[in-house]
């Protein structure tokens, strides 16, 4: 989960909630130019943190306070292939997302982790097979899934209150077309992304949260009490082409 503090206590965002933010930017991409297979490739952005269960895990710091996902231990190889095998559920063009997003994500891990390695290994030669089956070519589907980090960072830049004052430049990361995109705050107070990439001047998106007015906690199961007792929040960003 993505833990915020405040003045008085935690803000708190569940992954799946950053993962919806994210498909909402997603959606308001201007995709004339490129075309990627949208509805999938939204509904793996979507997806793509269902990995993560915060109320059945232990979510706490040595020091009783709720734990961020910046300072989780590596997920357990058995829970990155459970992962990665639903996603095809989906269809295979989301596993191949997935499973993309699931070797970004551990590549640093396998010089050091010889079962991990393996692991890398076996997603990419699924993906291969899936980009030949579904006749897509290896530099479209690493544009998809571009887009898809694309989307997902700019959301945990939201998510984890990182806008700079000062209308200061954040840089978001390289997108599909391999632009360089930053984001910045307006003086009317909405954010501007340069250069703009999306269909329209404006639009807002939102997200879930959760107040917690307690710093700190004894357990788990009081953790969880607290965040199934908590009022729950919206928080908007409006998005403006500067």
């Amino acid at each position: 989960m993505i833990v915020n503090l405040q003045s008085d206590g935690w803000e708190i965002i569940y992954h799946r909630a950053h993962a919806l933010l994210a498909a909402q930017i997603a959606g308001h991409w201007d995709f004339s130019k490129q075309t990627y297979r949208l509805y999938e490739t939204i509904a793996a952005i979507a997806y793509h943190d269902n990995l993560e269960k915060e109320w059945e895990e232990d979510q706490l710091t040595e020091a009783g306070a709720p734990l961020d996902f910046t300072l989780e231990k590596e997920s357990p190889l058995e829970k990155l292939s459970k992962h990665a095998d639903d996603a095809l559920y989906h269809g295979r063009w989301v596993a191949m997302l997935i499973s993309m997003h699931l070797c970004f994500l551990n590549q640093g891990l396998a010089e050091k982790d010889a079962k991990m390695a393996d692991f890398l290994d076996e997603q990419r030669q699924r993906q291969a097979q899936w980009q030949k089956e579904l006749k897509v070519s290896p530099k479209d589907a690493e544009s998809a899934y571009t887009f898809m980090r694309w989307c997902d960072r700019l959301s945990l830049i939201l998510s984890q209150r990182q806008i700079p004052v000062g209308g200061r430049q954040l840089e978001i990361t390289n997108g599909p077309d391999n632009k360089r995109y930053t984001i910045h705050q307006l003086e009317s107070g909405d954010l501007g992304v340069t250069p703009w990439p999306f269909s329209c001047d404006k639009f807002t998106v939102m997200v879930d949260a959760c107040d917690l007015k307690k710093l700190q906690f004894e357990s788990n199961d009081e953790l969880r009490k607290a965040l199934g007792e908590a009022p729950r929040k919206s928080i908007s960003w409006t998005l403006t082409k500067p």
